[in-house]
């Protein structure tokens, strides 16, 4: 049997002795180390977003309606007995052609000189206004041409990429106000014609021994009716409203906007349609802001000034079949737009101090930093100076980020 030498075993027994020594203190150690740790303020977990270089637009958000840009209501021209009308809206009518109506009139109302005279006056009226129509027509013709001539010469620039997209646009933009315009004149000119058959009619039984047969109202336009105001036979006076006509196909959108955002458009501003029951949002552009404001209550009983701001559509029929007269839509009407702006959450900026600040990832810690904000659109603003592309800032910072605060990154826009 193996002896342990006396040496051996006192070495044995001190440095047992000296780790049961050395134990309560790593333990110490041990706990102030997990106490320290426990202790130690742990990365703020917050919300980021990048700073990135790309499209920004800016835009007017408003509920609108379609409406028919050319429109006739048809009137009693006289008084009289007014037969029965069996049309319906949406029915199909011929210029000139269509019967609309038909009025039983009293001979004895049309023996006096002072009938004859108006129905004179009258037909002045209607041939000057017919000449009018034509100079307009041919103004706007002429107009239409030049306009759609200078946009195909600037299409093909356009093409070569030797113009710009604002200068193309402008030049889209004014041959189809043009082209509207041509079509406007034109249907002024066939209401200023029927105005004048019409006078012509009443004319002609004025005299004595005038027609004694039934008033025949035809239609102004081509196109559709679009209301039948008065259905039963009754007595009507003269200038009585029976039917409204026009080209539901022609329609334009015309939207409500607070009178401080109409200021900020433009004529040629690209308007994006949107809720109106179709698949896709439908294009179109800024004819004309209307320059006298109305005064409207809100839902919440505020007063507010309001002006309509109309727009042209620029999409082709085929993607519009079934859009009509009065349908609602949402309009986003573009006020600014860069393709290249340099944005960053809208969330990230908060105002101190009478300056625009923002928290900035730096080294795993927020850091203040001041910026220059320029336009938003509520959901991104463009950065005029103060950040670079790339870099990370604190989306809702929160009263607990101050600068300097450790931060652990939460992407949130995929940025």
């Amino acid at each position: 049997m193996n002896e342990v030498p006396p040496s051996a075993a006192a070495a044995k027994k001190s440095g047992a002795s000296t780790w049961r020594r050395r134990l309560p203190l790593a333990g110490a150690a041990l706990l102030v180390v997990l106490i320290a740790l426990g202790l130690w303020p742990r990365a703020l977990p917050v919300e980021v977003g990048t700073a990135v270089r790309g499209p920004l637009v800016v835009t007017v958000d408003e509920e609108g309606m379609t409406r028919v840009k050319n429109r006739y209501v048809v009137s009693a021209p006289v008084a009289g007995q007014l037969r029965r009308i069996d049309w319906k809206a949406g029915a199909v009518v011929e210029a000139g052609k269509t019967v609309l109506a038909t009025l039983e009139t009293s001979g004895a109302d049309f023996l006096d000189a002072r009938s004859q005279a108006q129905a004179q006056a009258r037909v002045k009226a209607a041939e000057a206004s017919r000449e009018a129509g034509l100079a307009q027509r041919e103004r706007a013709s002429a107009t239409a041409r030049m306009y759609g001539a200078d946009f195909e010469r600037l299409k093909r620039l356009y093409a070569q990429k030797v113009l710009s997209v604002q200068e193309f646009e402008s030049a889209q933009m004014r041959a189809t106000v043009a082209q509207q315009e041509e079509r406007a004149a034109e249907f002024g000119l066939k209401v200023a014609e029927f105005e004048l058959l019409q006078a012509r009619a009443l004319l002609s039984r004025e005299q004595p021994g005038g027609n004694a047969e039934p008033l025949v109202i035809t239609s102004p336009v081509s196109g559709r009716i679009l209301r039948v105001f008065q259905e039963s036979s009754r007595v009507v006076p003269g200038g009585f409203p029976l039917l409204e006509v026009g080209d539901p196909t022609d329609l334009e959108a015309r939207i409500e906007v607070l009178s401080r955002d109409g200021v900020a458009i433009r004529p040629g501003a690209r308007v994006r349609l949107e809720q109106w029951g179709g698949p896709e949002p439908l294009a179109a552009r800024v004819r004309l802001v209307e320059p006298s404001a109305f005064t409207k209550v809100s839902a919440l009983g505020v007063e507010e000034q309001r002006v309509y701001v109309v727009a042209d559509f620029t999409d082709p029929l085929e993607k519009r079949p079934t859009l009509g007269d009065s349908y609602r839509v949402e309009a986003r009407i573009v006020t600014w737009e860069n393709p290249r702006a340099l944005h960053v959450p809208s969330g990230a900026l908060f105002q101190r101090g009478g300056a625009t600040q923002t928290f900035v990832l730096e080294g795993g810690r927020a850091r203040l930093r001041t910026v220059q904000a320029g336009h938003s659109n509520g959901v991104d603003t463009e950065i005029l100076d103060g950040l670079h592309e790339g870099e990370r800032v604190v989306v809702y910072p929160g009263d607990k980020v101050i600068d300097g605060t450790r931060i652990e990154p939460i992407e949130v826009d995929g940025r």
